[in-house]
């Protein structure tokens, strides 16, 4: 006995094209041979999951199989059809985990669906009348003919709370009302199929997948509303739809569902076909009838509305699809029954076509007002690759962006117009970090350009003015002014323009603005494309990546060819600390690194480690002396990656600053609180005596608030001040007890030790945060000799701001990790720490940052034992011991206000940068924000801008662009062993060997390249 009793084969568009038909042939084919006739090859509508077409599902156990190709055939006959045995490499799998979900009943992807419009998609043949009499088809043609009224037939459908489903969610009752009770003896029913939106196949797969079911809907709105005539209106780019469709009318008259007297009832009702060329304009109603009467379509002046006089004068009901396919089951099973899902003012399902950088794209019908975030994160699996989400497009041309902070909106009509955005007809795009928000912006805008009718001139000519200013600012042209002009013109737009499309057009552009002007910003001000998209304004996304703009494919190409003296130059050219990068930076290039989209990103910091252990005499970068700038006098307050990059590049330029260091030691921060074993301290001294050769002065045991001030400077004669003194206070937990004595923070701790060479360790310690502080000071303990070290983190693993792989390290050392666990109350034996009260946490909403909540589980909270409790929960600023009552504005979270291009305060003589003014950032953000600094300095005090090594250099390294990529896997970091760091703070990652290194560089692809002419 087969343990199979039918295959639900997908045979919509995507899986079509995927290879389904032969796929069915095959299956039918590999049955009859081995006498199964009585297991069915049901070809149906789309299943859902369009990202592994082909897909099938095994009936009755609901085992789902992905990407089968015809090779695979005979094995699911054999094993799955024959023997019931799951095939484990054609199963869906946990993105995160590769956990098997074998069957539909255990995967979110469609437990989290309540299919009402697509009921039938996936589960019979669409080409198969009797399938879908067999599944209740016709039954509330039936109901209305003959036990209904038009008017309970009407009042039904407006009890629902049915509202259309094209785009602006008009109640559909009240349209069908409007339309029932205008005059005329002719009216009209007409189906909108005409789906143009970018990324959108929601109808249509509705009507490959279920035309019945839209036909059955058009039947009984044409009785409700007294017509004997509808029109489906199809794009002719759907085939598969318009053929399919075209059968079921066939099917549907020879059964008596349409034509004179149907169901013997005497109602007349038909439907033909009218096809149409691909105009998006025609999406809009009068537009459609325009083009349904044979003229080319244009929207047309209401009112008149379509209810009153639409296609050819006559009243006419136009609702879409989707909004069709809901109407039998409403009728069948009640409009309280449709009512009960769904919010009060948007009641029912919607199906969404999901797009985009997501996992699971595909086919999805979810309750209205269910969370953006848990359509993305448990439909959609979340974003591929460990990127990070952005944004959301929803409504396609005519929508707008959801940005990360609003993840927990309910996607209902009224919430997501709050927002700016619509619900549209369910076109739902996301995108991950790597989304330039201008660029998107511009591609709607030309969508919407390219497809205007070009009736009204606010459309036709205010649209093509929009879309010059973006394209201007994503080619770097942009100017000052152009964001409130696109704003002016878009204003316009919505007010003046004929049809709702016109209305529309200007929402991906506002409500980009609207969320992301910093990006438009950027490329106006920086001429820089945050997201490296943009090809004018991106030499190589691991460069653009780089927030000191560090010419990385070119110092690559140079270690390629062992050129080690002239890459270190190159690197030095915009970021002084090439050795310290190569050991602590977060290396965001990385994550741009576009050789990830062939197998794994290039190593990037690891042919950095290695070119700068190969310097043997460390080589100053180009100086261009100038008396005058020599004689003036700047001041730079911290001697930390900011304030000594800020010293660098006016090094350069020819001035003379003088940095002053509150400490025995220049480096700040990474001195201070990075462990050695990370970053060696000979490392940062060379750099730093590097800085000093170029005619820096740095003065330690000089602390700000003790020894000077800032006024006090200015009154010295300094001219500008740039104040880059970190963030060197950390965070309270917030929680009882924690004043007792054993309770310490992580910056105090790593910096007694660093500076002073010992600190007191207890036997039993407890970190509390994720980031690399926490893990710093957690494997600082173990070498301290801890008897035990626990970190707690309330969030998961995924989301430790720490590097990867120093969490894992840190476990190989002894560390244990306890993640969704906060600590409540510091528990303290006569005045002393004992342990810490914990409370296991869950994750909830979606926070402002797009990541879920932590917030307390059920569980009882639990005591970790702990003599020595050090926290790591973020640095902050004490302005009021640094600023003296001078009026320096602050940001919303306490730190300097300084302008992100130039480092400027609110007192045109003081910069900063670094931590003091980002808040806690990485050394390579400190630097590049003290050279922003420096010119900024230069500018104000010359009045023109002079970083010559803002310019690229051309590289001279050959490269053959025609060539495949080099097939060399991605070189690993070696390590010292535990049992040989675990006890001292030598160095833990060592370098390659010059062939591993050079091996590495020649993976690069060399985004940089262009082909001279």
């Amino acid at each position: 006995m087969p343990k199979v009793t039918s295959i639900n084969l997908c045979a919509g568009a995507g899986c079509v094209a995927a290879g389904s038909s032969a796929l069915g042939t095959a299956l039918k084919e590999a049955l009859a041979k081995r006498g199964l006739t009585r297991v069915s090859v049901v070809e149906t509508g789309c299943l859902g999951p369009c990202c592994g077409g082909p897909v099938l599902i095994c009936q009755p156990e609901g085992i789902l199989y992905q990407k089968v190709a015809l090779a695979d055939v005979d094995e699911i006959v054999e094993k799955t059809v024959l023997g019931g045995e799951v095939i484990e490499r054609l199963v869906w799998r946990k993105a995160e985990t590769g956990e098997p979900l074998v069957r539909t009943g255990d995967n979110p992807f469609f437990t989290r669906q309540v299919k009402i419009a697509l009921r039938n998609c996936g589960v019979i043949d669409p080409l198969k009348i009797e399938d879908y009499l067999a599944h209740g088809g016709y039954v509330a043609l039936r109901q209305a003919l003959t036990a209904m009224t038009p008017e309970q037939v009407v009042s039904v459908v407006q009890d629902s709370g049915l509202r259309g489903r094209g785009g602006a969610g008009f109640p559909t009752g009240l349209k069908w009302e409007l339309c029932r009770k205008a005059k005329g003896d002719v009216k009209y029913v007409l189906c909108n199929g005409d789906e143009g939106d970018p990324g959108a196949f929601m109808d249509r797969s509705l009507l490959e997948g279920d035309p019945h079911s839209v036909i059955e809907a058009m039947a009984i709105a044409g009785y409700a509303i007294g017509s004997t005539q509808g029109y489906a209106y199809v794009r002719a780019e759907y085939p598969l739809a318009v053929e399919r469709l075209g059968i079921a009318i066939v099917q549907a008259r020879k059964h008596g569902f349409l034509g004179t007297n149907i169901l013997g009832t005497g109602f007349a009702f038909d439907i033909e076909i009218r096809m149409g060329s691909g105009a998006f304009v025609c999406g809009e109603e009068t537009a459609l009838m325009t083009s349904i009467e044979g003229r080319r379509g244009e929207p047309r002046p209401r009112p008149p509305f379509p209810a009153q006089a639409g296609l050819w004068g006559k009243p006419s009901l136009l609702n879409n699809v989707e909004t069709y396919a809901n109407i039998p089951v409403i009728l069948t099973r009640g409009a309280a029954w449709y009512a009960s899902y769904g919010t009060k003012k948007s009641a029912g399902t919607k199906v969404f076509a999901l797009a985009g950088t997501v996992r699971n794209t595909g086919l999805v019908e979810i309750p209205i007002g269910t969370p953006l975030g848990d359509i993305i994160y448990e439909l959609g699996g979340g974003i591929p690759r460990g990127k990070k989400f952005k944004a959301a497009q929803l409504g396609g041309p005519s929508g707008g962006c959801i940005p990360r902070q609003h993840l927990n909106v309910p996607v209902d009509y009224e919430s997501l117009q709050e927002l700016g955005a619509i619900m549209g007809s369910g076109g739902l795009i996301v995108m991950d970090e790597d989304t330039c928000m201008v660029d998107m912006a511009r591609f709607f805008l030309d969508f919407v350009q390219d497809e205007s009718c070009g009736k009204c001139p606010p459309c036709r000519i205010g649209t093509k003015r929009m879309l010059e200013i973006v394209n201007r600012i994503c080619d770097g042209r942009g100017v000052e002014g152009d964001i409130e002009r696109l704003e002016e013109l878009g204003r316009i737009i919505k007010e003046t323009s004929l049809c709702g499309l016109g209305q529309t057009a200007p929402n991906p552009v506002l409500s980009t603005i609207r969320y992301f002007r910093a990006e438009y910003e950027a490329h106006i001000r920086e001429k820089r494309c945050p997201a490296g998209v943009c090809p004018n304004l991106v030499r190589a996304p691991c460069q653009s990546a780089c927030p000191a703009n560090v010419d990385v494919p070119g110092f690559i190409a140079l270690v390629g060819q062992k050129r080690i003296a002239e890459a270190l130059r190159l690197h030095r050219e915009r970021n002084p600390f090439a050795a310290v990068c190569a050991r602590v930076c977060f290396h965001t290039c990385e994550d741009k690194c576009r050789r990830g989209m062939v197998d794994e990103a290039l190593s990037i910091r690891g042919v950095k480690r290695f070119m700068v252990d190969e310097e043997v005499t460390t080589q100053l970068p180009e100086v261009r002396p100038n008396a005058t700038n020599a004689a003036r006098k700047i001041a730079i307050v911290g001697a930390g990656p900011a304030g000594l990059s800020c010293a660098y590049f006016l090094a350069r330029l020819g001035y003379r600053p003088r940095v002053f260091e509150g400490e025995s030691r220049p480096g700040g921060m990474p001195v201070q609180t990075i462990p050695a074993y990370r970053l060696p301290r000979e490392i940062l001294s060379l750099e730093v005596r590097m800085i000093e050769r170029m005619g820096v002065t740095i003065e330690t045991n000089q602390r700000l608030g003790r020894d000077f001030t800032l006024q006090g400077l200015r009154d010295q004669g300094y001219e500008t001040v740039f104040l880059g003194v970190g963030a060197p206070a950390g965070m309270h937990l917030g929680v009882p007890g924690e004043d007792a004595a054993g309770v310490d923070d992580a910056i105090r701790f790593l910096r007694e030790y660093n500076i002073r060479g010992s600190a007191p360790i207890g036997n039993d310690v407890v970190v509390v945060g994720g980031g690399n502080a926490a893990i710093d000071t957690a494997r600082s303990a173990i070498r301290l000799g801890a008897r035990s070290v626990t970190v707690l983190y309330r969030r998961t693993r995924e989301e430790m701001p720490a590097y990867a792989e120093e969490i894992e390290e840190a476990e190989h050392e002894g560390v244990v990790i306890k993640v969704l666990t906060a600590p409540v109350e510091i528990v303290a034996k006569r005045g002393r720490v004992c342990g810490v009260k914990c409370q296991t946490m869950t994750l909830g909403e979606f926070d402002r940052s797009g990541r879920r909540r932590p917030q307390a589980a059920t569980e009882e909270p639990f005591v970790v034992p702990a003599d020595q409790v050090i926290t790591a929960i973020g640095p902050q600023l004490e302005p009021a011991a640094i600023l003296d009552g001078l009026p320096v504005a602050l940001n919303k979270d306490g730190f300097i206000a300084a302008d992100s291009i130039t480092g400027r305060t609110s007192l045109d003589w003081l910069y900063s940068g670094g931590d003091a003014a980002l808040g806690p950032s990485s050394v390579v953000e400190a630097v590049a924000g003290g050279e922003r600094a420096a010119v900024a300095i230069d500018a104000q005090l010359t009045g023109a801008e002079h970083a010559f090594w803002r310019q690229d250099k051309p590289c001279d390294v050959p490269f053959d662009s025609n060539a495949d990529p080099v097939k060399y896997p991605r070189a690993k970091m070696g390590l010292l062993p535990v049992e040989r760091r675990r006890s001292n703070f030598n160095e833990v990652e060592q370098p390659w060997t010059e062939n591993v290194a050079i091996c590495e560089a020649k993976r690069c692809l060399r985004c940089d390249y262009r082909e001279k002419n």
